[in-house]
């Protein structure tokens, strides 16, 4: 997979995941992609002070690009 096919991946699993944070007032965007196997992300809005953002990076982001992506190794998030 190219990069610009791994990025309209990782969108497409970042947009599944999106209305469950924007339902709690967050967002996410996709920052960047190294060496096609790990993935940056930005948690914005009420994720940035939410005391499970971590939870909920591993749990719910991680996981779904994964099931999309899974030559993806890490998902991190910039703050």
């Amino acid at each position: 997979m190219n990069t610009e096919e791994l990025t309209s991946t990782i969108q497409k699993a970042l947009d599944e995941i999106r209305p469950f944070l924007n339902s709690d007032g967050g967002d996410i965007t996709l920052v960047e992609i190294e060496d096609g196997k790990h993935v940056k992300v930005r948690l914005e809005g009420a994720c940035t002070s939410c005391k499970i953002n971590q939870m909920t990076l591993k749990a719910g982001v991680e996981t779904t690009i994964k099931k999309y992506a899974p030559q993806i190794e890490t998902v991190v998030n910039i703050a």
